[in-house]
Protein backbone atom coordinates (compact mmCIF):
# COMPACT_ATOMS: atom_id res chain seq x y z
CA UNK A 1 0.00 0.00 0.00
CA UNK A 2 2.62 2.39 0.31
CA UNK A 3 1.56 5.43 0.51
CA UNK A 4 -1.68 6.23 2.48
CA UNK A 5 -1.99 9.73 1.81
CA UNK A 6 -5.80 10.46 0.79
CA UNK A 7 -6.52 7.03 1.96
CA UNK A 8 -8.80 6.08 5.42
CA UNK A 9 -5.47 5.37 7.34
CA UNK A 10 -6.01 1.36 8.80
CA UNK A 11 -7.91 1.00 11.67
CA UNK A 12 -6.86 -1.48 14.30
CA UNK A 13 -7.64 -3.10 17.76
CA UNK A 14 -4.95 -4.26 19.81
CA UNK A 15 -3.75 -4.40 23.34
CA UNK A 16 -1.90 -0.99 24.87
CA UNK A 17 -0.34 0.90 27.83
CA UNK A 18 -2.59 4.38 28.39
CA UNK A 19 -0.88 7.63 29.49
CA UNK A 20 -2.22 6.48 32.36
CA UNK A 21 -0.07 3.52 32.80
CA UNK A 22 -3.37 1.15 32.62
CA UNK A 23 -2.81 -1.57 30.55
CA UNK A 24 -6.11 -2.49 27.98
CA UNK A 25 -6.45 -5.15 25.77
CA UNK A 26 -8.51 -3.75 23.52
CA UNK A 27 -7.31 -0.49 22.00
CA UNK A 28 -9.31 0.45 19.30
CA UNK A 29 -7.92 3.84 16.55
CA UNK A 30 -10.82 4.84 15.41
CA UNK A 31 -12.66 4.69 19.19
CA UNK A 32 -9.64 6.56 20.33
CA UNK A 33 -9.26 9.31 17.78
CA UNK A 34 -12.91 9.90 16.85
CA UNK A 35 -14.19 13.57 15.24
CA UNK A 36 -9.93 14.13 16.17
CA UNK A 37 -6.81 14.39 14.22
CA UNK A 38 -4.19 12.05 15.47
CA UNK A 39 -0.50 10.91 15.19
CA UNK A 40 0.04 7.80 14.54
CA UNK A 41 4.15 6.61 14.75
CA UNK A 42 5.63 3.29 14.46
CA UNK A 43 9.48 2.93 16.12
CA UNK A 44 11.32 -0.27 16.18
CA UNK A 45 11.65 -1.36 19.71
CA UNK A 46 11.77 -0.64 23.42
CA UNK A 47 14.64 -0.52 25.34
CA UNK A 48 16.95 0.69 22.54
CA UNK A 49 19.00 3.84 21.36
CA UNK A 50 17.05 6.46 18.91
CA UNK A 51 13.78 5.72 20.04
CA UNK A 52 13.72 6.84 23.56
CA UNK A 53 15.09 10.29 22.58
CA UNK A 54 11.98 10.43 20.28
CA UNK A 55 8.95 9.52 22.75
CA UNK A 56 10.72 11.59 25.30
CA UNK A 57 10.15 14.09 22.58
CA UNK A 58 6.80 13.40 21.90
CA UNK A 59 5.94 13.61 25.45
CA UNK A 60 7.46 17.08 25.78
CA UNK A 61 5.38 18.36 23.32
CA UNK A 62 1.99 16.61 24.13
CA UNK A 63 0.72 19.77 25.34
CA UNK A 64 1.04 21.17 22.45
CA UNK A 65 -0.54 18.43 19.82
CA UNK A 66 -2.96 18.31 22.75
CA UNK A 67 -4.04 21.79 22.20
CA UNK A 68 -4.56 21.40 18.90
CA UNK A 69 -7.25 18.49 19.15
CA UNK A 70 -4.29 16.08 17.95
CA UNK A 71 -4.06 12.64 20.01
CA UNK A 72 -0.84 10.95 19.89
CA UNK A 73 -0.12 7.33 19.33
CA UNK A 74 2.65 5.14 19.51
CA UNK A 75 3.40 1.75 17.97
CA UNK A 76 5.80 -0.82 18.34
CA UNK A 77 6.24 -5.04 18.35
CA UNK A 78 6.97 -5.21 21.73
CA UNK A 79 4.28 -6.53 24.33
CA UNK A 80 1.89 -4.26 26.00
CA UNK A 81 3.90 -5.61 29.34
CA UNK A 82 7.32 -4.56 27.15
CA UNK A 83 6.12 -1.16 26.75
CA UNK A 84 5.29 -0.95 30.82
CA UNK A 85 8.38 -1.66 31.99
CA UNK A 86 10.32 0.96 29.73
CA UNK A 87 7.50 3.60 30.77
CA UNK A 88 8.73 2.33 34.29
CA UNK A 89 12.15 2.81 33.62
CA UNK A 90 13.83 5.84 34.82
CA UNK A 91 15.35 8.04 31.48
CA UNK A 92 18.70 8.02 33.18
CA UNK A 93 18.79 4.15 32.50
CA UNK A 94 17.29 4.09 29.19
CA UNK A 95 13.92 4.23 29.84
CA UNK A 96 11.31 6.87 28.64
CA UNK A 97 9.48 7.47 32.10
CA UNK A 98 5.77 8.06 32.20
CA UNK A 99 4.82 9.36 29.35
CA UNK A 100 1.58 10.46 29.00
CA UNK A 101 0.48 9.10 25.62
CA UNK A 102 -0.84 5.33 24.72
CA UNK A 103 1.53 2.78 23.54
CA UNK A 104 0.37 -0.03 21.25
CA UNK A 105 1.32 -3.74 21.21
CA UNK A 106 2.14 -4.37 17.95
CA UNK A 107 3.00 -8.41 18.69
CA UNK A 108 1.71 -10.00 15.33
CA UNK A 109 3.14 -7.28 13.17
CA UNK A 110 -0.19 -6.84 11.52
CA UNK A 111 -0.50 -3.03 12.41
CA UNK A 112 3.03 -2.57 10.89
CA UNK A 113 2.55 -4.49 8.01
CA UNK A 114 -1.09 -2.89 6.91
CA UNK A 115 0.81 0.75 7.07
CA UNK A 116 3.34 -0.81 4.87
CA UNK A 117 6.08 -0.26 7.28
CA UNK A 118 7.84 -3.30 8.75
CA UNK A 119 11.61 -3.42 8.06
CA UNK A 120 11.88 -6.09 5.37
CA UNK A 121 14.92 -7.25 6.99
CA UNK A 122 15.23 -6.38 10.59
CA UNK A 123 11.60 -7.00 10.81
CA UNK A 124 10.73 -4.17 13.16
CA UNK A 125 8.90 -0.81 12.10
CA UNK A 126 10.80 1.71 10.72
CA UNK A 127 10.47 5.18 12.49
CA UNK A 128 7.27 6.47 10.33
CA UNK A 129 4.61 9.05 11.65
CA UNK A 130 0.84 9.42 10.06
CA UNK A 131 -0.50 12.34 10.59
CA UNK A 132 -4.45 11.72 10.34
CA UNK A 133 -7.55 14.23 10.03
CA UNK A 134 -10.98 14.24 11.83
CA UNK A 135 -12.64 11.69 9.22
CA UNK A 136 -9.93 8.96 9.13
CA UNK A 137 -8.10 10.29 6.26
CA UNK A 138 -4.31 10.23 5.97
CA UNK A 139 -3.28 13.86 5.33
CA UNK A 140 0.58 13.47 5.86
CA UNK A 141 3.52 10.45 6.35
CA UNK A 142 6.76 10.81 6.57
CA UNK A 143 9.56 7.06 6.86
CA UNK A 144 13.05 7.29 8.21
CA UNK A 145 15.14 4.45 7.89
CA UNK A 146 16.26 3.09 11.76
CA UNK A 147 19.26 5.42 12.37
CA UNK A 148 17.23 8.78 11.81
CA UNK A 149 15.49 10.25 14.33
CA UNK A 150 12.54 12.49 13.63
CA UNK A 151 11.85 16.26 14.28
CA UNK A 152 8.86 15.95 16.34
CA UNK A 153 8.35 19.87 15.85
CA UNK A 154 8.02 19.46 11.94
CA UNK A 155 4.82 17.45 13.21
CA UNK A 156 3.62 20.49 14.74
CA UNK A 157 3.94 22.48 11.73
CA UNK A 158 2.18 20.01 9.58
CA UNK A 159 -1.11 20.68 11.77
CA UNK A 160 -0.70 24.26 12.06
CA UNK A 161 -0.58 24.21 7.85
CA UNK A 162 -3.52 21.13 7.81
CA UNK A 163 -5.52 23.35 10.76
CA UNK A 164 -4.50 26.41 8.51
CA UNK A 165 -5.77 25.18 5.38
CA UNK A 166 -9.22 23.68 6.96
CA UNK A 167 -10.01 26.83 8.38
CA UNK A 168 -9.19 29.50 5.37
CA UNK A 169 -9.17 27.23 2.61
CA UNK A 170 -5.57 28.56 1.40
CA UNK A 171 -2.67 26.25 0.60
CA UNK A 172 0.58 26.75 2.83
CA UNK A 173 3.71 26.88 0.81
CA UNK A 174 7.27 25.72 1.42
CA UNK A 175 8.64 26.37 4.90
CA UNK A 176 4.94 28.25 6.16
CA UNK A 177 4.49 28.31 10.17
CA UNK A 178 2.18 29.47 12.22
CA UNK A 179 1.42 33.14 12.00
CA UNK A 180 2.90 32.82 8.11
CA UNK A 181 0.70 33.81 4.98
CA UNK A 182 -0.85 31.10 3.08
CA UNK A 183 -1.55 31.00 -0.76
CA UNK A 184 -4.42 31.02 -2.83
CA UNK A 185 -4.50 27.82 -4.91
CA UNK A 186 -4.70 29.65 -8.14
CA UNK A 187 -2.52 31.23 -10.83
CA UNK A 188 -3.17 35.04 -9.49
CA UNK A 189 -2.68 33.43 -5.89
CA UNK A 190 0.73 31.79 -7.16
CA UNK A 191 1.77 35.67 -8.37
CA UNK A 192 0.58 37.65 -5.82
CA UNK A 193 2.26 34.84 -3.10
CA UNK A 194 5.59 34.79 -5.27
CA UNK A 195 5.83 38.70 -5.69
CA UNK A 196 6.21 39.31 -1.93
CA UNK A 197 8.06 36.11 -0.49
CA UNK A 198 10.15 34.51 -3.28
CA UNK A 199 13.52 36.35 -2.11
CA UNK A 200 12.64 34.43 1.28
CA UNK A 201 12.32 31.18 -0.08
Amino acid sequence: MGVLVGRKAPNFTAAAVLGNGEIVENFNLFEQIKGKKAVIFFYPLDFTFVCPSELIAFDHRLEEFKKRGVEVIGVSIDSQFTHNAWRNTAEADGGIGEVKYPLVADVKHSICRAYDVEHPEAGVAFRASFLIDEDGVVRHQIVNDLPLGRNIDEMIRLVDALNFHQKHGDVCPAGWKEGDEGMKADPKGVADYLSKNANKL
